[in-house]
């Protein structure tokens, strides 16, 4: 049996863990630049706070019903995400867990006898809360598309179902498919769903009755009948290991405001290369490759801005780098050929592939490799900014200022990852 293990509005329970003051509010939290609503609480939701949708358009809503509103706190988001992982692995094998996304994972429970698959389950549910904080709902199923299917039914009603779901037999497996319409199952996208309808199949469970044959020609080939496979209780979709390295690395961010000057997407670019050049170093790779790309605001009708083009470019480094500086000369350096005089820009950033071993970089007769000292300088600034935190070694490039910075006006502390942001209790 594979169970997934959901975190319930996962963004809006990291923000309470620590606020017992709004722990019966209505809560919500923004996404970058708090622009659009990302994340709602069952209470939000039920006071009609939409998902999507522009925070200016839902403000006089949310200041009616006292609605609690955060900007995105990824620091803490990461932090709970690695607390809750951690505690699940508690009970299970690291090889029996899948991280799927930042707040749902897939377990393999087929070690568990079935008639101890709600009490395991229980004790799971329990085990994370108590130790976290952040409430979990849990589907059990013989496959990963069934198992997702009894957590979202499982998710619909928590008071009836105490937020576990476990598909132990036939008729709760009918039951389950029945309740479930073909645009709610995991990977049937609206295109498919609206064919399906059209087809007249409504439900999962009239999808169930389908023939393989039908599935390749009706659900997109091989990943439509394993989609059709998984529904009639036949795995098809097998657990994978964590990914331990990137392929590629990306940092972009939406601008605080809008953006005319060239020097501040110079300072922009800077900044996310460095951020970049961070993580290659957590992995211990370099990068042969960097891109990087600008977004404009393009004026329409009304005199209103709309999302304009993207302009990017490249460049094969000559040799490959983990080393900050020698990624921020050539990206800034590439500004020049994007900015346009008089363009109004909402976005920016950037993205090192090619990546490497560190250990191992291929030569390059024509380019002086990178001395011991600049690794040693890279991991002391690293120490230092890692302990210190909030950037107290950065690079000029990067700016003071900083005006193009993206908003936070809802910003909470970072209650785990910052020693004087610690939760205060008197």
């Amino acid at each position: 049996m594979i169970a997934i293990v959901d975190c319930n509005s996962f963004y809006c329970s990291c923000e309470s863990v620590f606020r017992p003051d709004i722990w019966t509010k209505p809560i919500a939290v923004l996404s970058n630049n708090d622009g659009c609503i990302i994340a709602r609480n069952d209470k939000a939701k039920a006071i009609g706070v939409g998902m999507a949708g522009p925070y200016f358009q839902a403000k006089p809503l949310i200041e009616e019903h006292g609605v609690a509103i955060f900007s995105s706190n990824y620091n803490l988001y990461g932090d709970m995400s690695h607390r809750v992982m951690q505690t699940i692995k508690t009970l299970l094998p690291e090889s029996c867990v899948e991280i799927y996304s930042v707040d749902e994972c897939f377990l393999n429970l087929a070690h568990i006898p079935i008639e101890q698959l709600q009490h395991f389950c229980t004790y799971l549910k329990d085990r994370v809360e108590t130790w976290t904080g952040i409430k979990v709902s849990i589907g059990v199923g013989k496959t990963k598309v069934l198992s997702k299917i009894a957590n979202r039914l499982a998710k619909k009603d928590k008071e009836a179902s105490g937020c576990i779901m476990v598909l132990d037999n036939p008729e709760k497996e009918v039951e389950a498919l029945q309740n479930t319409q073909v645009a709610a199952i995991w990977g049937i996208g609206g295109q498919y769903a609206l064919k399906l309808q059209q087809l007249g199949i409504k439900t999962a469970f009239q999808l169930k009755q389908m023939s393989i044959t039908w599935a390749k020609t009706h659900l997109g080939g091989v990943v439509g009948t394993r989609l059709l496979s998984e529904l009639q209780g036949t795995p098809c979709i097998a657990l994978k290991d964590p990914l331990v390295d990137k392929k590629m690395i990306a940092t972009t961010r939406m601008f605080g405001e809008a953006v005319t000057k060239k020097v501040s997407i110079e300072e922009a670019i800077a900044t996310y290369i460095t951020r970049a050049a961070e993580k290659l170093r957590r992995q211990q790779s370099a990068a042969s490759i960097i891109h990087i790309f600008v977004i404009k605001k393009e004026n329409h009708t009304g005199g209103r801005f709309r999302h304009g083009k993207t302009l990017s470019t490249g460049t094969i480094l000559p040799l490959a780098t983990n080393i900050t500086h020698e990624l921020i000369k050539p990206a800034v350096a590439m500004v020049s050929q994007l900015f346009e005089e008089g363009g109004i820009y909402k976005k920016a950033g950037v993205i090192l592939s090619g990546l490497v071993p560190d250990a191992s970089i291929q030569g390059n007769l024509f380019a002086t490799p990178t001395t011991n000292k600049n690794k040693i300088l890279m991991q002391l600034i690293d120490n230092i900014n890692f302990s210190q935190r909030d950037d107290v070694l950065k690079y000029a490039a990067s700016g003071t200022t900083r005006d193009w910075k993206m908003q936070k006006n809802f910003h909470s502390p970072k209650y785990t990852t910052r020693w004087n942001e610690l939760r205060v209790v008197s």
